[in-house]
């Protein structure tokens, strides 16, 4: 029987798991006829860097694919040869075997300079291709300078560094990413349905984090505890082949730091001792967790890109345990932990030092945090008249809403999530990693990429939050709806930034000079500064 790696390997570009950017370049050059005769795939192992390049061969050789085309049929002649390796126009080469010079000539040069038997091209794919010599690289460059119209190399590597650049400027490079954990997870989710095997989500979440971003080690793991345990897989025997991992532990932990339970921490932290848990592989994975929400808080952008993935059902759980936490506190925890994890070398009790961070952190008080919402002038002086409160605009009368258009909503989104995040911290970045798609009469449609930010945001509580919100900033009342789109794509360039001061509106001009002549002589240099900085416009003698 074959294994789950081999049996469920791609065979056209639709089944190769992400490598987006660079699937779509591939496709438009073979639907349209322009091809290299070079192509370099580097990056990571087990990302799928052979299986592109047996699917870029048989694309580019497939009899019965049409002009404009650009996905194999998997069923002319030419497409099963090379599904089934019996290919004599496709040569698989293995370069960390066949290093010298030697091969090279009579495995690629001499057959290089033969016509193709049957197909289109001659292919030679060239797997770990910076395991070559210097003469063999050398020999090599000579045919990929001048190569024959009707062949094609590609040359596959994980450390791209080893290659020389004379042989990279001669290709089209494309750099290969490690794959993320969500699609790991449909991967696997696709193939135990195929495979009719009940496997519980958790289960493939732990196989999908122990792969590393790697696909093969993914269905490689999943195979081994398949055939362990059957069409019905327990969390027991998924342990079996999994090494236990601690995630859920150290996000439970926060949990009880962020109430200031000491006792459960502590009960918490001797019970994974008691099971053979290694407190300094654990410390790590705390650390981790708290450094995942300390850039979740300064950006949802960047946490998903450097942070930890830790699955669907752990998100949501360090999403609400995010909510009682402040930046001041987590950044605490990150060097309190960070310094108990360098004395667990030296600690008599292994777990003396956790200990003594947990009770030091839930016995701290955290300084708190500055005011920087709207521009509140100082309480005034004896003897001097009370300063105009800063003005703001009243609501529309009843039975004049305004006409708004979704381009009216985004254009003012950065006010909403000023004010969002005045509010309610942490709502502010699920909204900032939404985008406001359609609005129809008053109902204004958010799209996001997770589910779990989506029911977040359909909660009663923060509904009724959010749409006071919008009839504050827009003047007129909206209903919100949450969609899901996983295609959804955000940028640091694009994100709006959530500014720390919210924008007041301008001040007329009489309110602003009697605000200026209130203050007097000796202290309002200061102070008027501040107001111009704030308000603009200037002083009017």
């Amino acid at each position: 029987m074959a294994t789950l790696y081999r049996k469920y390997r791609p065979q056209n570009f639709a089944e190769v798991v992400n490598q987006n950017h660079i699937k779509i370049t591939l496709e438009h050059e073979i639907a349209s006829g322009k091809l290299a005769h070079a192509y370099l795939f580097c990056g990571p192992r087990a990302v799928g860097k052979t299986t592109m390049a047996r699917v870029l061969a048989k694309a580019v050789n497939c009899r019965n694919r049409k002009d404009g085309e650009c996905e194999p049929c998997n069923n002319c002649l030419s497409c099963r040869e090379i599904t089934e390796g019996r290919s004599f126009d496709l040569m698989e080469i293995d370069a960390a075997s066949h290093t010298g010079v030697d091969n090279v000539r009579e495995n690629i040069i001499a057959s290089a300079r033969v016509a193709p038997l049957s197909a289109k091209y001659k292919i030679f794919i060239i797997d770990e291709a910076h395991m070559l010599s210097t003469s063999a690289f050398n020999a090599l460059l000579k045919i990929m300078e001048e190569p024959p119209a009707a062949v094609i190399f590609i040359l596959c590597t994980t450390e791209i560094h080893k290659v020389p650049t004379t042989i990279i400027s001669r290709c089209q490079r494309f750099d290969f990413k490690k794959i993320s954990l969500g699609d790991i997870i449909r991967k696997l989710e696709h193939i135990v349905r195929s495979e009719g095997v009940a496997v519980s989500k958790g289960v493939l979440e732990s196989v999908a984090r122990q792969s590393g971003g790697h696909m093969r080690d993914a269905e490689s793991i999943l195979g081994q505890i398949v055939s362990i345990a059957g069409k019905e897989v327990s969390d027991e025997e998924a342990g079996l082949v999994i090494p236990r991992g601690n995630l859920g532990e150290a996000v439970s932990l926060v949990e009880f730091l962020a109430k200031k339970d000491a006792g459960s921490a502590i009960r918490l932290l001797n019970n994974l001792l008691n099971q053979g848990v290694d407190l300094k592989v654990f410390t790590a994975e705390l650390i981790e967790v708290l450094r995942k929400m300390m850039i979740a808080n300064a950006s949802p952008l960047l946490a998903e890109s450097l942070g930890l993935d830790l699955g669907e059902s752990l998100e949501v759980k360090i999403m609400e345990v995010n909510k009682d936490l402040s930046q001041e506190r987590i950044i605490s925890l990150i060097e309190r932990f960070s310094a108990a994890q360098l004395e667990l070398k030296h600690a008599s009790l292994i777990q003396l030092p956790l200990e003594l961070a947990v009770v030091k952190a839930c016995i701290s008080q955290p300084a708190a945090a500055p005011e920087t919402k709207f521009f509140r002038p100082e309480a005034p002086k004896p003897g001097i008249a009370a300063k105009p409160e800063v003005f703001r605009p009243k609501p529309a009368p009843a039975g004049t809403p305004l006409k708004l258009t979704i381009g009216d909503i985004k254009g003012r989104w950065n006010e909403v999530l000023a004010k969002v995040k005045s509010e309610n911290h942490s709502l502010s970045f699920v909204l900032k990693v939404c985008e406001p798609k359609s609005l129809d009469g008053g109902d204004l449609c958010l799209a996001f990429k997770y589910k779990f930010h989506k029911d977040r945001i359909e909660d009663n509580n923060i509904r009724v939050l959010v749409e006071k919100i919008l009839m504050e900033i827009y003047q007129n009342p909206l209903s919100i709806q949450g969609v899901i789109d996983e295609n959804l794509e955000f940028s640091d360039n694009n994100a709006a930034p959530i500014a720390e001061t919210a924008v007041a509106p301008a001040v007329p001009e009489p309110a602003k000079s009697e605000l200026a002549a209130s203050e007097p002589a000796e202290a309002g240099g200061n102070l008027i500064d501040n107001i111009l900085k704030t308000f603009g416009g200037r002083v009017v003698s």
